[in-house]
Parts: C-alpha cells; structure tokens; sequence
C-alpha cells in the first residue's frame, strides 16, 4: 500500500516542493494530489495556504497488471492468420491482370492468310541486282530458295522466297528476314541509279505477322478498356507497330504511341475516354 503526506505552502508549488525536500525524493518518484489550492484573499484578509498530499513507495497494482495485460496479447494469432490470407488474394489479383499482356503476346497464330495476285515477275536491271546479291548471300547461308520478283508499284519490287525450311531465313519474329531485306535494300540501292524499296517474304510470313498483329492490337484493346490500364507491347519494328497504329485508330476509348529507341521501340495502347 502507497504511504503519503500531507503538506502545505504558500502555493502548490512550494508545498510540492517542501514535501520532496522532507522525503527525499524526486518528483518523478512521487504523485501529487491537490487538495486545497491557495488563496490570496483581500488585503491579506481570507488568505488561505495551498495543501497537497504527496504520496509514495510501490503501487498496489503494480503486480497484476502486467499478467492481466500479457494475456490478450497470446491471443493475437487471429490477426496474424488474417494477414497471410490478404496478401494470397492480391496475389490473386494481380495474377489476373498480368496475363493480360502476356497472353496477347501468344496471340499470334494464324495459319492461313489470303492469296495475293502478283501479277507477272520482272527481270529489269533492278530486279537482276537483287536475284544477283540474294542468290549469293542465300549460297553463303547454305540456304537455297526459289526467288520470284515483283513490282506492285513503280519504285517498289516484292520479292518471295519459296523453298524448303526456310524459317531460318525468317528467324524470331522476322528479325532475320528483316536483316537480309536491309542488306540487299542497301545493296541493290549503293549504285546510285534511283532508289528503290525492297520488300522481301518468305513462307508468306508478312501476311500471317500482320494477321498476328491485328489480332494481337484487339485483343489488347479490349483489355485496356476493361481495366482502364495502359499496356506496352513487345519491341517491334517500324513496320509491325504501324500495323498496331493503324488496327487502333479507329477503335473508341483506346490511344496508340510508340516510346523508345530502335530496335528497342514499343508501342503503347493506353485508355483514352475522351475519344468516341
């Protein structure tokens, strides 16, 4: 049981003071109780002191409180079994969102696309130069092809590689077929006599990339407006993400820009809410 006493003074300060100084103690060590507050009075008249009780030594509830305390505290695995749960269902939730790009970039599969008329092959100086240097590179690459040369538009020669295994010339996403178009486009074009645009396929694989493509950008417009979320597509070049751009323009609530810089540039179908 606590002691105390009872002390008085000309304020409460001085009587809180005074009763340290008899005990000892410091004023952290005690607590204070005001029973009486000073008061001045008139002219000294119905002055009255100030009285405190100072009490100290160990508190009674000292011993059982911390027990009573602990306790609750083993009961908290509750919570602790809740919080697990909640980051399990947001896992679930993003599992959810992130398939959505990576299931576009599956999309491409088309088998089949539609048969083009070509019209008839060329064999003017031009189209000799690109049979000329493809013969000789795809003789290096010990990979032998039929060449067929067209010419659309003036200024421009299609040229189709036929054969057998011929997907090590296309290589992963076209890369390969797009360096040797590169190549025999710089080849063909180093003489100085007019430019022209070299477009070469193999395998028909332009037509079922750009299939692939078009399927791809609707699909990921679909998700985009779903989710009301931006998605970057996979490096492309600037063929294959004018496709992207021109499958989207049209399509409400769906934007399209390309962020980057070659061979790394990608194309971006954001949410646009504002376009109808």
């Amino acid at each position: 049981m606590r002691e105390f006493i009872d002390v008085t003074g000309k304020t409460e300060d001085e009587a809180i003071s005074k009763a340290l100084a008899q005990l000892g103690l410091d004023r952290d060590d005690v607590s204070v109780e005001i029973l009486e507050r000073a008061k001045s009075g008139f002219l000294g008249l119905g002055s009255c002191p100030a009285k405190v009780r100072v009490s100290y030594g160990p508190e009674e509830e000292e011993p059982t409180a911390p027990v009573q305390e602990e306790q609750p505290k083993k009961a908290e695995p509750k919570p602790r079994s809740e919080k697990p749960q909640q980051p399990k269902v947001r896992e679930k939730e993003k599992k959810e969102e992130r398939p959505a790009p990576v299931q576009e970039e599956k999309a491409p599969a088309e088998e089949t696309a539609p048969a083009v008329d070509r019209g008839e092959e060329v064999n003017d100086e031009k189209a000799q130069a690109i049979r000329k240097f493809l013969s000789g590179l795809l003789e290096q690459m010990e990979s032998p092809a039929d060449i067929h040369i067209y010419q659309p538009e003036k200024g421009r020669y299609q040229v189709i590689l036929e054969g057998k295994n011929l997907g090590g010339l296309i290589g992963r996403r076209g890369e390969t077929l797009d360096a040797i178009q590169q190549l025999t486009s710089y080849a063909v074009n180093r003489s100085g006599s007019g430019r022209v645009r070299v477009q070469l396929d193999a395998e028909n694989y332009r037509a079922k990339r750009e299939q692939s493509l078009q399927h791809l950008a609707r699909k990921v417009a679909a998700k985009v407006t779903k989710y009301r979320r931006s998605v970057t597509l996979e490096p492309m070049n600037a063929y294959e993400r004018h496709v992207i751009h021109t499958a989207l323009q049209d399509v409400p609530g769906v934007t399209t820009y390309s962020t980057g810089t070659e061979p790394n540039r990608r194309v971006i179908v954001a949410y646009d809410r504002e376009k109808k």
